[in-house]
């Protein structure tokens, strides 16, 4: 077992999650498509393979035990940071991920065809344009916007029983504020391996 396998099975030890060799061997796979793709087209700004289990994979998995879902939107999925996560690890689970950057949808393209990912569509748009046939149950963003902006350009997009997930650091008390938006819940992220605060912001549709 090399060295990047060890760390990303004792992560998902440390976290609590099970998960199958295969499944373990596909995000493995993953951080080697990126690294591949990140020396030209710097795709995310974490450089080492090592760092991005810690830094993408299992932050990303950080979110497994609160998606319960049947399509779940990723916004500004950049490198497909967590969709591509979820897609392996939740295979009966519809994620769309969208992206306005053409190089990150090229990318996250290759992943579906290379891992064979076919719960995953993979969207070049700009989100307040997308529309899509039917809405989604979660819509989930890590690195977007703040979350007043990330309610409104995707509302449209909710079902009406649906939640917004914010991946963030600290609790952005000040974004709250800004935008009169109270979470229906805030849960204390743990990612292996990382000491800093990880929080997930739980938005209802039906409390707005």
């Amino acid at each position: 077992m090399n060295e990047l396998a060890t760390k990303l099975a004792a992560g998902i030890a440390e976290m609590g999650l099970d998960m199958s060799a295969e499944r373990q061997q596909k995000l493995l796979d993953y951080v080697g498509l990126i690294t591949k793709w990140n020396a030209v087209h710097n795709l995310t700004a974490v450089r080492e393979p090592l760092e991005m289990v810690t830094l993408h994979i299992l932050d990303s998995l950080s979110v497994l035990p609160y998606i319960q879902a049947k399509n779940l939107l990723d916004v500004g999925a950049g490198a497909g940071l967590p969709s591509i996560v979820l897609a392996i690890c939740l295979p009966d689970l519809q994620i769309t991920a969208v992206d306005a950057v053409q190089k990150k949808v090229s990318f996250m393209r290759q992943v579906k065809a290379q891992l064979k990912l076919t719960n995953l569509i993979v969207m070049h748009e700009r989100i307040e344009n997308f529309k899509p046939a039917e809405k989604f149950d979660v819509i989930i963003s890590r690195a977007f916007s703040e979350i007043g902006l990330f309610v409104k350009l995707t509302e449209h997009l909710l079902t009406d029983d649906g939640k917004w997930f914010a991946m963030k650091g600290v609790i952005p008390q000040q974004e709250f504020e800004k935008s009169s938006i109270t979470p229906s819940e805030i849960k204390v992220l743990k990612v292996a391996g990382l000491d800093a605060e990880r929080h997930l912001v739980v938005i209802e549709k039906s409390g707005l």
